[in-house]
């Protein structure tokens, strides 16, 4: 018998689209972005991969680059273009970026300076022309991360009324700046207002390039005042601002094609802003009626608020009192309180605002650490008030690049007050330093150390107590299916950039801890350790959280060999929002998971985003508390005590094997031992029940190791409860079988092989092809229904029949019409005939291979033909 059964239908709580404001808020003096402003002869090379985006009046921006300490463009006009993941995707969710660093954001707007990929302020005579950072592996990324902190280092942006101050150290010295603009005889002037505490050394502050080569435009205008002096140079506008023991103020002012006023330099001020956000938003929590053992509640979000912002939430962490943090895609950071025991209403107040592309967040110490695109702030209310009034920037002692898909995937606090990050690595322009990589940044936020790398797009997690790190990847080019990984000793995991030649691997791949098939889920995302948890059996316990076809994993370690083994077996799928990461509330002990998602990114759902609770009711669980395989069979050990007369029938289990291929293709088919595509299915000969009634023991003749181990068993507890699940892992290696110290007294396992039980015939009809789909997350890709969302894959809805232009896997380009044969054709070789709009495409589809039988292949395709 088979026991891949198909999950129930769930009702769907949709995500009504709310009128948004802009992106950009208009009271929001800055956020943060990528900026491409290569022009000739302002910088050709002047891409900003961490940039501070300074809003400022009469329509004019600075945009100023925390890695160089430079001003890399100032620019009058509309602002930045939404060519960004969050901006382009704000009020249209179907927009999704494609991995690389084109097309990025640009200045909207006529450009007044660029500047080139130097240090903007320097030591010495005259200005040095180069980089002096080491560069990355491919020696045109500008993305090289900060310049050396013995020479400087930006600190922080702090809130003050409606303007920022920048903080930064130049060798020396410490420089505070504050951005303002004035009107001058009918022209707009820049004002850069500039304090600099006493220096040893002259300093020069490169203000941006000068035009290079033929133009029709005039320079802007550039002047100082205060103790320093511009100095002649042919390519940038230098300021020289001499050694001083008593601190400077200076200002630099710029002016659009005209000379710029001389202007007297101002004092900058300090001290918190008055609050900016005075309203408070109260949403309702909704209680599952559900009786399992695990249910999932359903966490209202603050959408209809007095600011109109969009609110799309990465991760949610809790301060010891019980106090969400949520971080959302779009730069904010809320606190939401009330989440506990019987609540029903959630009370949102808005903390922080104008971060890059934030994913997720970190507790220390009971202070906020969001990691974005730029690094790691800590966020720091010096008055009380509720709202971050500084940014600090703990740490950017990482590289980070341009490309679209080098995501800040994970931060986790480690137990020694350091934190470990993951960074995607779908480079598709350049390979920079730290694309898709694990690493360890210390306590001080000064030094990052290499954990792992060779990670498509990890998702962490670290051992609260032991500090280990573990960590997912998703399936894709180079990685046949899901895995979990122990992350340790700089090793090499298994992706490459297709900048890299095919297959060619810098060193032994790591063995994942466990794969997971892509059938079950194509997405992991993070791990949750439940430690100080309310969750019945799963406390102090791992739990990985899957993305594609939501679902949360139970992880069941296996330490009883040379090396850890786990397997993973659903214990809670019924999520309405998307999932992503997530922690334990300290005020009631249960499991908090916060997701987004973009249309097209792969999610069975259509809901966009959400915070859910997984609840633990008390309810007897009926997941195993153990799974082990020995070298007589597998032993599942249970929290229940179990039927004696169907857990000790050997006809209710089921066990299949299969191998994957690594590749540059996407995913993998799954393959017997033979090399054939399909599974290689065992018999149970025996099953035993253990003395204590809750552990059984089924003798499986056959086992070897193997890549993929699907255990499927269809069996019920005393008390009459339906048990019936699949379980997967890895076994790597086989523990003996003691019958007695297990449990199971002196027993005689028998190993005689027996007949498989007779295969019901597989129903073939476009209902089951409908169920299939559901079950295996087609629909996650490809869509149904007449729809403006944009999904990765060709939809279905008209497919069948219709005219197709495609190219090869060799290149050869022709037509056809959708019948059976090609779409078959396209489940089992998707790579073989490419859709004409997919062949420049960074999405691709695993090969369905020895994962579908006939009969199922043969109903999705009837499937596919009702969708006219």
């Amino acid at each position: 018998m088979t026991c891949l059964a198909a999950e129930p239908a769930k009702p769907v709580r949709k995500y009504t689209p709310k009128p948004w404001s802009t992106w950009v808020e208009a009271d929001f003096p800055f956020f943060s972005s990528v900026l491409d402003a290569r022009r000739d002869g302002l910088g050709k090379n002047n891409l900003t991969p961490r940039g501070l985006i300074i809003k400022l009046p009469n329509d004019c921006w600075a945009c100023f680059d925390t890695d160089l300490l430079r001003v890399s463009a100032v620019w009058r006009g509309k602002g930045v273009s939404d060519k960004a993941l969050a901006p382009g995707s704000y009020h249209d969710p179907s927009r999704k970026t494609l991995g690389g660093q084109f097309p990025a954001p640009q200045p909207e707007g006529k450009l007044w300076l660029g500047h080139a990929i130097i240090p903007g302020w320097q030591l010495g005579a005259k200005v040095d022309p180069t980089d002096p950072r080491s560069p990355a592996p491919s020696p045109e990324e500008v993305g090289r991360g900060p310049i050396p902190t013995s020479f400087g280092q930006f600190q922080s942006v702090e809130l003050v009324g409606q303007d920022v101050v920048l903080t930064y150290r130049v060798a020396d010295a410490t420089i505070r700046e504050r951005w303002k603009t004035s009107e001058h005889e009918d022209q707009i002037v820049i004002e850069r207002h500039l304090s600099i505490s006493a220096h040893a050394k002259d300093l020069l502050l490169v203000v941006g390039a000068r035009h290079q080569g033929p133009s029709q435009e005039l320079e802007t205008g550039v002047t100082v005042s205060g103790p320093a002096e511009l100095i002649p140079d042919d390519d940038f506008f230098v300021v020289k601002v001499p050694a001083n023991t008593a601190k400077a103020a200076i200002c630099v002012t710029l002016c659009d094609e005209h000379p710029a006023p001389s202007i007297p330099a101002i004092a900058i001020p300090s001290g918190p802003s008055d609050r900016r956000w005075k309203s408070t938003v109260t949403t309702q929590v909704a209680l599952s009626s559900a009786q399992e053992t695990y249910v999932i509640d359903h966490i209202a979000l603050p959408v209809d608020n007095p600011w109109k912002r969009a609110v799309r939430t990465g991760d949610i962490q809790f301060l010891k009192d019980g106090t969400a943090v949520v971080v959302t895609l779009d730069g904010d950071v809320w606190l939401a309180r009330g989440l506990k025991e019987g609540s029903t209403q959630v009370s949102w107040r808005r903390f922080a605002s104008g971060l890059h592309e934030p994913m997720t967040c970190a507790i220390r110490d009971e202070e906020i650490y969001v990691f974005d695109r730029n690094g790691i702030w800590r966020l720091r209310d010096t008055n009380g008030d509720g709202e971050a009034d500084i940014h600090e920037l703990f740490s950017n002692a990482f590289a980070q690049t341009a490309d679209m898909r080098e995501f800040p995937s994970t931060i986790r606090l480690a137990p020694k007050g350091e934190f470990v990050i993951g960074k995607g690595g779908q480079e598709a322009t350049t390979i920079g330093k730290h694309n898709g990589s694990i690493l360890r940044v210390s306590a001080d936020g000064q030094t990052a150390t290499l954990l792992g790398y060779g990670f498509r797009q990890p998702n962490l997690s670290v051992h609260p107590r032991t500090g280990l790190v573990i960590a997912s990847d998703q399936q894709g080019q180079y990685i046949p299916s899901t895995p979990i990984h122990i992350i340790k000793d700089a090793q090499f995991y298994g992706f490459l950039s297709d900048k890299l030649p095919k297959q060619k691997y810098p060193a032994p791949i790591a063995e994942p801890l466990t794969w997971i098939p892509h059938a079950v889920n194509a997405s992991a995302l993070s791990q949750v350790w439940l430690f100080d948890a309310k969750m019945g059996p799963l406390n102090d316990e791992m739990v990985q959280i899957c993305f594609n076809k939501p679902d949360l994993l139970r992880v069941l370690w296996n330490h009883r060999g040379s090396r850890p083994q786990a397997s993973v077996v659903s214990i809670a799928s019924d999520f309405s929002t998307p999932p992503l990461n997530g922690s334990i509330n300290p005020a009631d002990g249960q499991l908090y998971i916060a997701g987004f998602q973009i249309a097209g990114w792969g999610n069975t759902l259509k809901t966009l985003t959400g915070i859910e609770r997984v609840r633990h009711t008390g309810a007897p669980s009926l997941t195993p508390r153990e799974i082990i395989p020995t070298d007589r069979g597998i032993l599942l050990r249970f929290d229940v005590a179990l039927d004696p007369a169907k857990a000790t029938n050997p006809d209710n289990y089921s066990f299949a094997t299969w191998h994957y291929k690594r590749a540059h293709t996407y995913g993998s088919a799954q393959y017997k031992a033979d090399g054939k595509t399909g599974n290689d299915w065992l018999t149970a000969s025996s099953a035993y029940l253990s003395q204590d009634g809750k552990s059984v023991f089924i003798g499986v003749p056959g086992l070897k190791p193997v890549e993929q181990l699907r255990i499927g068993w269809g069996i019920a507890s005393a008390a009459g409860a339906e048990m019936r699940q699949n379980a997967y892992t890895t076994p790597y290696e086989f523990t003996k079988f003691d019958p007695v110290a297990e449990g199971f007294g002196p027993i005689n396992i028998d190993l005689t092989p027996r007949a498989a039980v007779a295969k019901k015939a597989e129903v073939i009809s476009a209902d089951e092809g409908k169920r299939i789909a559901t079950m295996f997350g087609c629909v996650a890709c490809h869509s149904v229904t007449d729809t403006t969302m944009a999904n990765v894959g060709p939809s279905w809805k008209g497919l069948f029949g219709s005219k197709r232009d495609f190219m090869t896997d060799k290149g050869k380009k022709g037509s056809l019409t959708a019948d059976a044969r090609y779409l078959r054709e396209s489940i089992l070789e998707p790579n073989a005939k490419k859709h004409a709009s997919f062949i420049k495409s960074e999405f691709a589809m695993p090969s369905f291979a020895g994962v579908l039988s006939d009969p199922q292949i043969d109903s999705l395709i009837l499937y596919i033909k009702t969708l006219k």
